[in-house]
């Protein structure tokens, strides 16, 4: 369920780069979205190279761009909001109010929700390094508050900004691709900056793409591969090299994120409907993976009484098996409808999209239940 997301990643780096060196985003209109998903596919064979040698170094960095880019996200929320009283710039939406932040609940709106769910999460990728901390069973809760809170900060007070630079009711066709640009691009054009701010937040971005991306091929192979059973994962896919990385179940990776950029190719002929193709499918397949989650703590929940966990979520039984049905049951309707293509119906790229949208979870649910198959018949030999 994690390739979707392991393909659009080198996506976000290219055009994170086009903006750095070019100064907008011409760059991706430039060449045909073959060449461009080519270099795509080129980028994440590099960086899946760089994994499979070891990350300490890309820690650091990482680190360093993920402070970058929140410092940077806070200042542009303080200097977009500020900007009407300090400089001449007008508020682009008009009569904001409560009104403005209710949307509009119609079957457009419905098939959405997904990427609301698929925003918030992201939080899982730091499970498998839960065991570094000092005290796993204080630190970690704390980090994961933390991060909620900072999360929803800058949602808020980002949607704010974006509403006071941007018109909701003529909001550009490649916003969703090119929108964190187009922002601190006119934030620079507010206080005389030029494209200076622009260009460092898309070098923090480009630096935090790479490090997540790289985290993101290395941390769910740990989690499968790290203490993998051999009754259900092939002893072949957890061969590791010098570096303890797993080489058969990387190039297993490889195979799978290599087709689903290449195969959009087909019947998507422009690269930002693509990427907003991807992202929606990542919205859609990402979610799917969270309803295992729930499953998991509704049997931890009931089988409570037979262990002493070191933390734990809702005390209160009846409360915590109320929340955590209710999360499966929002996060699948959200995963159902966020399957249909946010698009005109019923045109040939909307067909596409949607038979994409419905076969690649089923594809991927599909190659896990044939693990087994597979280690039992390498078993039996």
């Amino acid at each position: 369920m994690h390739i979707p997301y392991l393909a659009q990643k080198p996506q976000a780096i290219l055009i994170a780069l086009g903006w750095a060196m070019k100064g907008d985003g011409s760059l991706i209109k430039e060449y045909s979205v073959v060449a461009l998903q080519g270099l795509t596919l080129v980028l994440f064979i590099f960086f899946m190279w760089v994994a499979s040698r070891g990350m300490k170094s890309l820690k650091i960095v990482g680190s360093v761009a993920g402070i970058a880019m929140f410092v940077m996200s806070l200042l542009y929320v303080a200097m977009a909001v500020t900007a009407p009283a300090i400089t001449e710039v007008h508020i682009a939406t008009t009569n904001i109010t409560w009104e403005t932040f209710i949307p509009h609940i119609d079957f457009t709106y419905i098939t959405t929700i997904s990427m609301l769910v698929f925003a918030v999460g992201g939080a899982e990728k730091i499970s498998p390094y839960v065991n570094q901390t000092r005290n796993p069973g204080k630190e970690f809760p704390k980090g994961m508050l933390c991060l909620a809170v900072m999360v929803a900060v800058c949602a808020i007070l980002g949607s704010l900004a974006m509403g006071m630079m941007f018109d909701s009711r003529n909001i550009p066709d490649d916003l969703m691709t090119n929108g964190q640009y187009y922002a601190f691009q006119k934030l620079g054009e507010y206080y005389n900056m030029g494209n200076t701010l622009m260009v460092i937040y898309a070098i923090a971005n480009t630096l935090g793409q790479v490090a997540a991306l790289v985290f993101s091929i290395d941390a769910p192979l740990k989690v499968l591969l790290g203490d993998a059973d051999s009754k259900y994962i092939p002893a072949s896919l957890c061969r590791t090299n010098a570096s303890g990385t797993p080489v058969n179940g990387y190039f297993l990776t490889l195979v799978q994120v290599a087709i689903l950029i290449m195969l959009p190719t087909l019947g998507i002929g422009d690269m930002n409907n693509l990427y907003k193709w991807l992202l929606n499918l990542n919205s859609v397949v990402m979610p799917l993976r969270y309803l295992w989650v729930f499953v998991a703590f509704i049997a931890v929940v009931r089988l409570a009484q037979k262990y002493k966990p070191e933390y734990v979520f809702i005390r209160n039984k009846p409360l915590a098996m109320t929340v955590g049905i209710w999360c499966f049951a929002f996060t699948a309707f959200a995963c159902l409808t966020g399957i249909f293509p946010k698009m005109e119906a019923f045109t040939a790229e909307w067909t596409f999209q949607l038979a994409l949208n419905v076969a690649t979870p089923f594809v991927l649910v599909g190659l896990g239940l044939i693990f087994p198959l597979l280690a039992r018949k390498a078993n039996s030999k």
